[in-house]
């Protein structure tokens, strides 16, 4: 009996220890939503992939008129002709050194990103980090925002991007698992 006891007290020591070399990956998903649509879907996501949630917050925030698209001289319209724009932001993304996965998130802006989320990359880095980029959109696709920066932030580890008007928890579930 002693020796079963104290195999099974060796086995329980190994397990532990072995367990304790596995790395828990901490994760976030951080989001800019100009009209609350990609917060929603940012809010799921980070239910289903268990991870932390942080709103990209612009200094100024954007008035409606400031969103009207039509309007080439609307706040957002100009942001998007000058691709070196970096609107400032709230800086307030605690350890963000401390994540290994980070899900970005946002509406699509004339076929790619918010050039905000430029201002979100460059102020944290993310360098050799798994990032997956992931929108909202009326019509368009997330192909152009993902290229983009893919090219140029070539010290983050990309991996593909997905549009998730609509998406189901399970389909949210079947991408966080494929991403691992």
């Amino acid at each position: 009996m002693k020796k079963i006891t104290f195999a099974l007290a060796v086995m329980a020591i190994a397990l532990t220890a072995c367990g304790q070399n596995k790395k828990e990956m901490k994760t976030l998903v951080a989001y800019f939503s100009a009209t609350g649509t990609t917060e929603a879907v940012a809010k799921d996501l980070a239910a289903v992939a268990g991870a932390d949630l942080y709103e990209i917050k612009p200094e100024v925030k954007y008035t409606a008129a400031d969103l009207d698209w039509r309007d080439k001289q609307s706040r957002s319209s100009l942001e998007m002709q000058d691709k070196s724009s970096r609107p400032a932001i709230v800086k307030d993304l605690k350890d963000a050194d401390s994540y290994d996965v980070i899900y970005i998130g946002f509406p699509v802006w004339w076929y790619t990103a918010p050039t905000i989320i430029n201002s979100f990359i460059e102020a944290y880095g993310f360098k050799g980090k798994t990032v997956m980029l992931f929108a909202t959109s009326g019509g368009s696709d997330i192909d152009g925002a993902d290229k983009q920066f893919h090219e140029q932030y070539k010290d983050i580890n990309w991996k593909a991007g997905k549009l998730l008007n609509g998406a189901s928890q399970a389909d949210m579930k079947a991408w966080v698992a494929s991403n691992k």
